[in-house]
């Protein structure tokens, strides 16, 4: 559930984007969606709704849903106000980044990497498996940044636009099914260190 309310405005901008052209009358109001512009517009209101939804479902605010809004607002915001889509393009390229440097720092400088903090109550690992993960999170965040300017930058707009919906669905399942493949051999070991207390 939680991962299908995070893709919502990225399907929002897309469908959005689509609609290039068309008009929407309500009553006497009507409006006349042009491209990214609009697009952009929705993508924001969307990722607001987002992350104040999973707040009421989870009960707490999620720091990464709340990054995202604020690099979404503002880079978003400045593509509206200067009419430039660059700003939005650019917002993929340098949020991953960002995340990608956030998760060096921590590796080089802190005793647990990002994800073992987080993740670390409730999963024992060794510290050469938590740095493998985190290799390889950190591998996501700069290839995904990586591959959406060379997208932005070697194509159409129209191709960048679906290019973003497409690959997000599919890095973030592939992300998914890598963390599980390194971490599944632990859950297993877990498991049966507390069947092994059981029967004791």
């Amino acid at each position: 559930m939680k991962q299908l309310l995070e893709f919502l405005p990225i399907a929002l901008f897309f469908v959005v984007y689509q609609l290039d052209g068309e008009t929407l009358q309500l009553g006497s109001w009507s409006h006349t969606f042009d491209g990214i512009f609009s697009a952009t517009a929705v993508l924001i209101a969307a990722t607001a709704l987002q992350v104040l939804i999973a707040r009421l479902m989870s009960g707490y605010w999620e720091k990464r849903s709340l990054w995202t809004l604020v690099a979404v607002a503002v880079f978003g915001g400045a593509t509206l106000i200067l009419r430039d889509e660059t700003f939005i393009q650019w917002k993929p390229t340098i949020f991953n980044w960002a995340l990608a440097l956030i998760f060096i720092g921590f590796q080089l400088f802190s005793e647990r990497n990002l994800l073992e903090r987080t993740l670390g109550m409730q999963l024992a690992m060794p510290a050469t498996v938590w740095r493998r993960l985190n290799l390889l999170w950190v591998s996501n965040f700069v290839i995904v940044g990586a591959l959406n300017l060379y997208v932005a930058y070697g194509y159409s707009e129209a191709t960048w636009v679906s290019y973003k919906l497409y690959s997000a669905i599919g890095f973030t399942l592939l992300l998914t099914l890598l963390t599980a493949l390194i971490v599944s051999p632990h859950l297993q070991e877990a498991d049966s260190a507390a069947s092994a207390g059981e029967t004791d």
